[in-house]
C-alpha cells in the first residue's frame, strides 16, 4: 500500500511524538503531506506561520526516501484529501482515551469521503506522556523541553 496520506494536526508545537510518527508512516507511504490545521477559532501558541516553519524544519531530519510535504488547511481534512488524492490519514495514538476520541472522528470522515481510509499508530513508548498541550504548559513554566520537542521548537519558545 504506497500512496498519499495525510498527517493532520494543529501542531502546536511540533512533538517528538509527531516525528516519530511520521518516520513510522514513512514505511507505509510514498507521499505524507503533514497537514496543519488553520483553526481560527482556536487559540494556540504559535502562528500559522510559526507552526509551518517548526514542521518544516522537523521534518527536514527525518531521512526517507518517502517525500514529506508541510502544508496547512482551513476546512474539512475529508475534503482535503479529496482534493490531493490522497487515501488515508494517519492518526497517531496515545491512551485509550486518544484512540476512542479518533475512533469517532474516524467514523465521520468515513461518512464524508468512504474513499478514505484513517490509519492508526501506536505512539512509542517513549513518547507516551508527549503531547502539544502538556509541552505548551511545560513551556509556560521555563521548563526544560528535550526530550519532548525538536531543537527547532526550543528555539522558538526561548524567542517568546
Amino acid at each position: 500500500m504506497k500512496s498519499t496520506a495525510i498527517f493532520p494536526g494543529s501542531f502546536d508545537p511540533v512533538t517528538l511524538g509527531h516525528v516519530d510518527i511520521l518516520k513510522r508512516s514513512c514505511r507505509l507511504f510514498s507521499e505524507i503531506i503533514l497537514l496543519i490545521g488553520n483553526n481560527i477559532t482556536k487559540n494556540t501558541m504559535f502562528s500559522l506561520n510559526d507552526r509551518m516553519e517548526m514542521c518544516r524544519e522537523a521534518v527536514a531530519s527525518v531521512k526517507t526516501s518517502c517525500k514529506i510535504s508541510v502544508e496547512s488547511f482551513q476546512g474539512l481534512t475529508t475534503d482535503f484529501a479529496r482534493k490531493c488524492g490522497a487515501g488515508a490519514i494517519i492518526r497517531g495514538v496515545r491512551t485509550f482515551a486518544d484512540f476512542e476520541y479518533e475512533m469517532q472522528i474516524a467514523a465521520v470522515n468515513r461518512r464524508l469521503n468512504p474513499e478514505v481510509e484513517t490509519i492508526f499508530l501506536a505512539c512509542g513508548d517513549e513518547f507516551a506522556c508527549v503531547s502539544s498541550s502538556a509541552v505548551r504548559e511545560l513551556a509556560k513554566f521555563g521548563a526544560d523541553l528535550s526530550g519532548y520537542v525538536p531543537e527547532c521548537v526550543i528555539k522558538k519558545v526561548k524567542n517568546l
